[in-house]
């Protein structure tokens, strides 16, 4: 199983074929247009399952599956919390719980960021599973951003899905430390001198032990079409 996070930077219609070419079975697309705006040109792979979630039109938080794999929104979702998606995925070698995320809420006045993250995993707590659980997306979040005095800051999240035993398969894989990253995920004003770490996928022990492999795209080739590179991680079947 591949699972993929990609922020587009909008148009993902005009893009899609530059991340399908990576053949995703899953892929959380932030700053995606609504479906009704898809119409992806021909040639291009129809997803099996789409689901959509914003108030803009053109820049919203796009779930698509391929193949077997179905998505279906978890009853439990809390549309306050943008955006942090509950979604059971099925159909593929195993089902697991995911979350797909954009962390962006600018009216939220404890923070719109990361603090929007905080909230979900105590709103989600009990639901959040030890094993067969995924956490993917845009977190725009980085531990060297922390508030000395915010509870709700990247480090602290981190904690709190490690007590859980779910890990970011980035810095597992290639034995990074939080706030030290050598591969960033995006890049400011699309400036290969301003990168930063903002895009995870966080993943439970039991799906941890099948991980084949952690890709962080290139910024030479990305950065024709984002801001941000893609995260590609590789499940053995």
């Amino acid at each position: 199983m591949t699972i993929i996070t990609w922020n587009c930077n909008m148009a993902f219609r005009k893009k899609a074929s530059f991340i399908l070419k990576y053949k995703p079975d899953i892929l959380i697309v932030p700053e995606c247009e609504c479906i009704k705006n898809l119409a992806f040109g021909e040639g291009i792979q129809q997803p099996t399952d789409m689901l959509w979630y914003g108030t803009n039109q053109h820049k919203g938080l796009g779930i698509f599956s391929y193949g077997s794999f179905k998505l279906k929104l978890l009853k439990n979702h809390n549309p306050e919390l943008k955006m942090i998606i509950p979604i059971a995925v099925t159909g593929g070698h195993c089902d697991f719980t995911l979350y797909a995320v954009w962390a962006n809420n600018p009216a939220d006045p404890d923070g719109q960021y990361v603090e929007q993250v905080w909230k979900a995993l105590h709103h989600y707590d009990k639901k959040i599973k030890t094993k067969q659980t995924i956490l993917i997306g845009d977190f725009n979040s980085n531990s060297i951003w922390d508030r000395k005095y915010r509870e709700g800051n990247h480090s602290n999240v981190v904690e709190h899905l490690e007590q859980k035993g779910i890990i970011s398969c980035y810095h597992s894989h290639h034995q990074q430390v939080q706030g030290q990253e050598l591969h960033p995920t995006f890049y400011l004003y699309r400036h290969k001198d301003k990168p930063y770490h903002l895009d995870y996928c966080f993943a439970s022990s039991d799906m941890m032990d099948s991980i084949e492999q952690v890709e962080i795209g290139d910024y030479d080739f990305w950065k024709q079409y984002s801001d941000h590179v893609p995260v590609i991680v590789t499940f053995k079947s």
